[in-house]
């Protein structure tokens, strides 16, 4: 297969989330002679794959940004006319749509359950909203748009529910995990981290990796440990402008079990020093946290509107509840201080985390390449064994 395949990615990192969905799959793409360009504000040093294409037009503002970036990319892309565009932002200028932020109107459904009236007026009130729900709608309904990568069946239900598009158009691809350098292997950490930070070796430690503590749930997290026996510890790990706000939490609540490792390169030490992962995300398409915790044999307790949830209950590797159900959430962390409990989740977390490899999602994504480039071979978009029933 031979042909230029052009990434919109406005903001790229080596090592977003996105990012590594990129490198992961689309380095293999390469390898068998499909040509790369990426469309991006910026070019990272070091970066081999990709011929870079840089639109990177003045802005003030987010809102100015994104459309701006929007109207640059479109015009470069009408000048080059690659053979297939594959866009990570919502821009209608595509022939395929990675939705790895989800859908934005869920978003804010979520975001405002739980918010004062004041909070939910400032939403209601912002254009960037309003621009970007605009734009998501634009891009579901314009008609150059062939397929869509859902990172998660979740998102594809939401697609379906939102927006009138195409069932067939929609195709499942989870992202990847190495999971040779994620493995129950890193618990040779186990100690020195937990030396570091003054968790006992005989406490359960509870593992909680992201960043932005509102969203991924840090505050039910402390309130949902403060219930548990004092054998019971939580290390939350990530940035949050409010950090402080947390620990006064934990603080008020008179526990010493809560511990804060701030912003970390290297997570993987702190995996291999947890006993369980968990993540009351408000929500998250899918979680590389989630699927690196699985990989690293680590059973994991997430919410109903995380992606990679979905793959926790099939796989039988951890419960899910309502990100701000606290009781429920401190019910399935007690249910995870049996040992047996937690010896059989993580087998079952490490065989689905075995499944997500690099091989199959770059499998998927030839397959619906070379689907949309031949149309009358058509375009398979199952999803992998374990989300059907079938055994990882």
């Amino acid at each position: 297969m031979s042909f230029q395949l052009a990434v919109i990615r406005q903001r790229y990192t080596p090592y977003g989330g996105a990012e590594r969905f990129v490198s992961l799959a689309l380095t293999a793409l390469a390898d068998r002679g499909v040509t790369l360009s990426l469309y991006t504000r910026q070019w990272p040093e070091g970066e081999s794959v990709f011929q870079p294409v840089i639109c990177n037009p003045f802005y003030l503002g987010s809102l100015w940004r994104d459309w701006s970036f929007g109207r640059s990319v479109c015009k470069a892309i009408e000048r080059d006319q690659p053979t297939l565009v594959q866009s990570h932002e919502r821009i209608s200028c595509c022939d395929i749509f990675r939705a790895g932020d989800g859908v934005h109107r869920v978003w804010l459904e979520q975001r405002r359950r739980h918010m004062s009236w004041w909070d939910k007026a400032r939403i209601a009130l912002n254009p960037a909203h309003h621009f970007r729900l605009a734009a998501e709608r634009r891009l579901f309904a314009s008609p150059r748009l062939k397929a869509v990568i859902c990172i998660s069946e979740m998102v594809k239900s939401e697609v379906l529910q939102h927006f009138r598009i195409a069932p067939e158009k929609l195709h499942v691809i989870y992202n990847a995990v190495d999971a040779d350098r994620f493995s129950p292997a890193l618990a040779i950490h186990r100690g020195e981290i937990r030396r570091r930070y003054g968790i006992p070796e005989s406490a359960i430690l509870f593992l909680l990796l992201g960043s932005g503590y509102d969203r991924k749930g840090v505050g039910p997290a402390i309130e949902a440990i403060a219930r548990l026996p004092p054998h019971a510890h939580l290390l939350v790990v990530g940035k949050d402008k409010h950090a402080s706000r947390y620990q006064a939490q934990a603080q008020r609540l008179g526990s010493n079990r809560i511990h804060f490792a701030g912003p970390q390169a290297d997570p993987r030490p702190f995996y291999g020093a947890a006993d369980v992962f968990v993540l009351p995300t408000l929500y998250d398409p899918l979680s590389n946290a989630v699927l690196e915790a699985l990989a690293c044999g680590l059973p994991v307790i997430t919410s109903l509107k995380c992606g990679a949830g979905e793959i926790v209950a099939a796989s039988s590797a951890g419960f899910l509840n309502d990100a701000r159900d606290i009781k429920a959430l401190s019910q399935n962390m007690i249910r995870l201080l049996d040992a047996d409990t937690r010896m059989m989740c993580s087998i079952n977390a490490r065989r689905a985390a075995q499944v997500l490899t690099a091989k199959e999602m770059s499998g998927r994504l030839l397959a619906l390449y070379d689907g949309l480039l031949n149309p009358d071979a058509g375009i398979s978009n199952s999803t992998p064994g374990f989300i059907s029933g079938q055994s990882a």
